[in-house]
C-alpha cells in the first residue's frame, strides 16, 4: 500500500477553511430560508431551477443532475413542495418512465418572495466579504473541482 500524500500546512489551511466556510455558510443560509420563507435550501434551489427553465418545467432526472442530488432525495423534496402547492408533477408523454416537475403560480410567488432575503444573505456572508480578485480565484478553483467531479461521475 502506498504511503498517503499528507497535506502540507498551506493545503491543510485551504482544506479546513473550505470545510468550515461551506458548513457555516450552508447552516446560515438554511436557517435564513426556513425563518423567512419556510423553505429548505434544497427546496429553494428546486424552485429557482424550475423558475429559470422554459415554461417552469424540468424532467426530474435533469433537475436531480442540476441540483447534484439523488433521485430519491429529490423525490422527497418535490413531494414536500407538491404538498405545499408550489410544484406539480406530470408524466412525460413520450416516455412512460419520465416525470416532469412543474412550477405552479404559487411556486413562482414563493421564489419571488424568498429571493431578496436569500440574495442579501449570500451577499452579506460571501460575495461582499471577498474582493473581486478573490471571487475570481474562488470561481475558477471551485469551478475546476466541480468540472472534474462531474466528469468522474459521468465516466
Amino acid at each position: 500500500m502506498d504511503e498517503p500524500r499528507w497535506l502540507d500546512q498551506d493545503e491543510m489551511a485551504a482544506w479546513r477553511g473550505f470545510v468550515a466556510a461551506s458548513n457555516l455558510l450552508n447552516r446560515r443560509l438554511e436557517r435564513q430560508l426556513k425563518d423567512d420563507s419556510g423553505l429548505s435550501h434544497t427546496q429553494y434551489e428546486i424552485l429557482v431551477h424550475l423558475s429559470a427553465a422554459p415554461e417552469g418545467s424540468l424532467r426530474m432526472t435533469e433537475l436531480a443532475d442540476r441540483l447534484i442530488t439523488s433521485k430519491s432525495g429529490l423525490t422527497y423534496q418535490v413531494t414536500q413542495l407538491e404538498k405545499a402547492g408550489l410544484v406539480s408533477r406530470r408524466s412525460c408523454p413520450s416516455d412512460v418512465r419520465g416525470i416532469f416537475a412543474d412550477l405552479t403560480e404559487q411556486g413562482r410567488e414563493a421564489v419571488r418572495n424568498a429571493a431578496p432575503g436569500h440574495l442579501a444573505m449570500v451577499r452579506e456572508l460571501l460575495i461582499d466579504v471577498l474582493s473581486r480578485e478573490q471571487l475570481a480565484v474562488l470561481a475558477d478553483g471551485l469551478g475546476e473541482v466541480s468540472r472534474r467531479l462531474r466528469a468522474d461521475e459521468r465516466a
